[in-house]
């Protein structure tokens, strides 16, 4: 029987199942069509042409060598079912064609690290999730978009099932989310963000904290930005202020810390972490590495060997094929997005999604749709259905009136740091925001400490001085994701990036749309721990 996405007889490039595996209905699964789920690709692995017969054993040598290599691969692999909800069902899915939604997952499990992390009850065995973050890849092969999920984000966990086991972990209303993984394994993560999100994840990759520190040393460090020098005695993050390249322990320490950023939540560290991953993805596309194939095999072997993914991962070719479809990606259209959410006001230190926004997010994600800024909004009625019939305006129409400021630009407190290294640039924005009616506009004083410079221009602000950042965030068309709060300074403080030496604007990048907050991998962010 032929198999799905398959162009070769041999099983180990094959898109499909394992050999003799059942198909439903007795018929071969077809690609989806459905462009709410699911992508298509053209590009298949062809044989190499043997244009000499006294280069054939050469060749075959060749082959064998890159067959040992991924087999090896393969073998290094842990595999989990994906699903462990009692209503799973399942959808085939090609990787190559079809939208595509993976969950990926950072366990805090110790386990076979040698105490270098201390001991935590509660991350025994499969331990907690500490990164959750739903990535789906368009269709089109265009776009990717990474959710966030909060660890301390309290849903809904449905009845899973231990398949080692066989232990039963009964329904819950209202629990942590981070806690599903160790109700079974991955499986159960996969069912409670499936009932979250109204959608079907077609894959889950899981790495540990070893997989962090491979990676990043494999590829040679990724470059961080912080605002000040950080010295975190929970995490043993240690940092200058400025921009840093973190490989090795160090990099784990900055996914993991949530004491160093921010007001030592759960958001201030899914920043961060968007910023990291956003850093090691301008990285990997301006070095060609996921056209590199010696390299990316050595990205392979450095995570296989402590990811675990689900039963249809474990084919590396599979592997392999997502990052095909990843590598002609615009950088901007690589989204990062955190999960609209709210307090838990019982409990503050708990987190809720905000049933509006979050709900706005999963629809555009269930139609494979676009969350970038400048991208259409989604339409809200069917094609066929004809569009309301609206009065023409009256030629006495009154005009509407234009937005107006909520604030008198005259009298507010704006200080413009530079840190862009061009001498004299904090004196001419000035003069450009005493000309936009900000009078009160002057150059700061350095704060001590401070790195002279730095690689994106921020807007910081007190509390209360909200609307004047993001007015004067939009003057300067500094991203959403470039405008922080900060209570070390009063008022609002303009720190001019090495991206802004000349000019009344910044050139401008990528961003998320509406009301989402993140960033796209095009865009430079810093983190701060409240100042800067």
């Amino acid at each position: 029987m032929g198999r799905r996405g398959s162009s070769s007889d041999d099983p180990l490039f094959q898109e499909g199942g394992a050999p003799g595996q059942p198909v439903r209905g007795g018929q071969a699964p077809q690609p989806r069509r459905d462009t709410a789920r699911h992508l298509r690709s053209s590009k298949r692995m062809g044989w190499l042409k043997i244009v000499a017969v006294v280069l054939a054993c050469a060749l075959i040598a060749g082959i064998g060598v890159v067959v040992v290599k991924v087999m090896g691969l393969r073998a290094s692999l842990t595999a989990e079912p994906l699903n462990l909800g009692t209503g799973a069902t399942g959808l085939p899915v090609d990787l190559s064609t079809d939208p595509v939604q993976i969950l990926i997952l950072g366990t805090d499990s110790r386990d076979n690290t040698g105490g270098a992390y201390g001991k935590d009850p509660s991350s025994d065995g499969k331990g907690n999730s500490d990164v959750m973050m739903l990535m789906n890849l368009s269709a089109d092969r265009e776009r990717v978009t990474v959710v966030s999920l909060p660890r301390d984000l309290l849903t809904d966990i449905p009845t899973c099932e231990d398949p080692q086991t066989g232990q039963v972990y009964p329904a819950q209303e209202f629990a942590q989310l981070n806690t599903a993984l160790s109700y079974g394994g991955p499986g159960c993560t996969v069912a409670a963000v499936n009932e979250l999100t109204g959608m079907e994840i077609d894959h889950f990759m899981m790495a540990d904290f070893n997989a962090v520190k491979e990676l990043s040393e494999v590829i040679g460090g990724v470059e961080v930005c912080v605002n000040e020098p950080i010295n975190d005695t929970y995490s043993n993050l240690v940092l200058p202020a400025g921009v840093s390249s973190v490989q090795g322990e160090q990099a784990l320490a900055f996914l993991r810390t949530r004491h160093a950023f921010g007001d030592g939540g759960d958001r201030g560290r899914i920043r961060a972490q968007q910023s990291f991953l956003a850093s090691m993805a301008r990285k990997i596309m301006s070095e060609g590495t996921l056209t590199n194939v010696p390299r990316l095999y050595n990205i392979a072997d450095a995570v296989a060997r402590n990811l675990t993914v689900d039963e249809g991962l474990t084919e590396i070719t599979k592997l392999l094929a997502l990052a095909d479809r990843l590598k002609n990606v615009d950088l901007g259209k690589v989204a990062f997005v955190s999960l609209p959410t709210s307090l838990y006001e019982p409990n503050p230190n708990r987190l809720v999604m905000d049933e509006v926004e979050g709900q706005k997010l999963f629809e555009i994600l269930r139609n494979d749709g676009d969350v970038t800024a400048g991208s259409k909004p989604e339409p809200s009625a069917s094609p066929t259905e004809a569009p309301e019939e609206t009065e023409e305006p009256s030629e006495t129409a009154e005009p509407e009136p234009e937005e107006t400021l909520s604030f008198d630009p005259s009298v507010q407190p704006v200080q413009v740091l530079n840190g862009s290294g061009a001498e004299g640039r904090s004196e001419e924005v000035v003069e450009q925001l005493q000309l936009l009616g900000y009078l009160l506009s002057a150059p700061a004083e350095t704060v001590a400490g401070a790195e002279s410079t730095s690689p994106a221009t921020q807007i910081f602000y007190s509390a209360g001085f909200e609307d004047v950042a993001r007015a004067l965030a939009e003057e300067l068309n500094v991203p959403k994701a470039n405008v922080l709060s900060s209570e070390t300074r009063y008022g609002v403080t303009v720190s001019v990036g090495k991206d802004f030496t000349t000019g009344e604007k910044l050139d401008p990048t990528g961003g998320v749309s509406g009301n989402f907050t993140g960033q796209t991998a095009d865009q430079v962010t810093c983190q701060g721990s409240g100042g800067f």
